[in-house]
């Protein structure tokens, strides 16, 4: 089959994927399953790897290359181990992006993403920049009738950590409150909608990029702002003393320093980008009580939440598709912020 694979690691990208002929996968385990893959999301933590960000947590000998990356994987089953029940060969699935134990306390407690044995394809492990990759039962979620695994791919990552925020800044909002949402990306559009579903506040969407701003609206934002020099005023003269939530979908370039500025008294940050370092004084934590907090990818269930309100109509996936031979190119784009929304490969 083919796969793209990385070999190498390069701060300045400057490094290509290989396309080539790998041996296709099989199952080697009771509860795994073999995905035929129907499409799979380009993701800037797959950025960050090629750039050596990880590197040090993940591969410090760089003892894991080569490796077929893609850990944003919808497709079709292909084939089941032995212990498989809940799905079979045909059924078109959207993956969680972790490999889970499910008998971790963690595991237990439901927040897959903290699963104590937990293994990563697309990180490290063969994933699904390919024709085919293997992963296990606890991981798919069956898709509904209609739905494509072109248009839900993204939403195995991008999707549920968007929708893992905007699920937590929700119990903090109700009608008259407002949210900030930061980059209305691959991340921050899914958020948008995710917080217009599960709560009746007000949305302020900031983005530098005029279709970036397009679509913000386009989706229903309340306010949209250009990030400009006077964003942080600007901020605070639309919600009369700054925003009780505030999610940062960019977390570097500075910008992870001005989020927590657009909070008002008591308010809540969420960072979900990184890349930065957020410098706070203490004094402003104490006098304003700002609560910032980090926020990962969400769970198993979660998932499976927005997978009903993807079927239902209500959050969507804006998304360029490419070829997996046209990777390289979709890498470039992605960086170089050549569109908007997701950009899908297509093996």
């Amino acid at each position: 089959m083919k796969a793209a694979r990385l070999y190498d690691y390069d701060p300045d990208m400057n490094v290509s994927l290989r396309i080539e002929n790998v041996q296709t996968p099989t199952i080697k385990a009771p509860d795994e399953v073999i995905v035929k893959v129907g499409a799979a999301g380009l993701c800037r933590t797959d950025l960050h790897i090629i750039e050596g960000v990880w590197r040090e947590i993940m591969d410090p000998d760089g003892a894991l290359l080569p490796y077929t990356m893609g850990h944003e994987n919808a497709g079709w089953i292909e084939d089941v181990g032995s212990a498989v029940k809940s799905v079979k060969p045909g059924d078109a699935v959207i993956c969680h992006p972790l490999r889970t134990c499910g008998i971790c306390l963690p595991c237990r407690y439901g927040e897959d993403m903290y699963c104590e044995h937990g293994l990563f394809p697309g990180l490290g492990l063969d994933g699904g920049f390919a024709e085919y990759f293997v992963t296990n039962e606890r991981s798919v979620i069956k898709l509904g009738d209609g739905i494509r695994p072109l248009d839900v791919a993204p939403m195995a990552d991008a999707g549920i950590t968007a929708y893992r925020a905007a699920k937590r800044a929700s119990k903090l909002l109700h009608p008259g409150t407002t949210a900030v949402i930061l980059g209305v990306g691959g991340l921050g559009h899914i958020a948008l909608q995710s917080l217009k579903a599960l709560s009746g506040c007000r949305v302020i969407a900031i983005d530098r990029e005029p279709a970036a701003r397009a679509l913000a609206k386009d989706l229903g934002a309340d306010i949209v702002l250009d990030g400009g020099p006077t964003v942080i005023e600007e901020v605070h003269d639309h919600t009369g003393g700054g925003a009780q939530v505030v999610i940062d979908f960019v977390g570097e370039l500075g910008v992870e320093n001005i989020t927590w500025r657009m909070a008002r008294k008591g308010g809540q940050t969420f960072v979900v980008g990184y890349g930065g370092t957020v410098q706070v004084p203490t004094l402003d934590l104490v006098v304003n009580e700002i609560n910032i907090g980090g926020s990962l990818v969400g769970n198993y269930t979660e998932l499976v939440e927005l997978m009903e309100l993807n079927a239902d109509g209500k959050v969507k996936m804006h998304y360029e598709q490419y070829g997996l031979d046209e990777i390289n190119t979709a890498l470039s784009d992605f960086k170089n912020r050549k569109f908007v929304g997701r950009g899908v490969i297509v093996p």
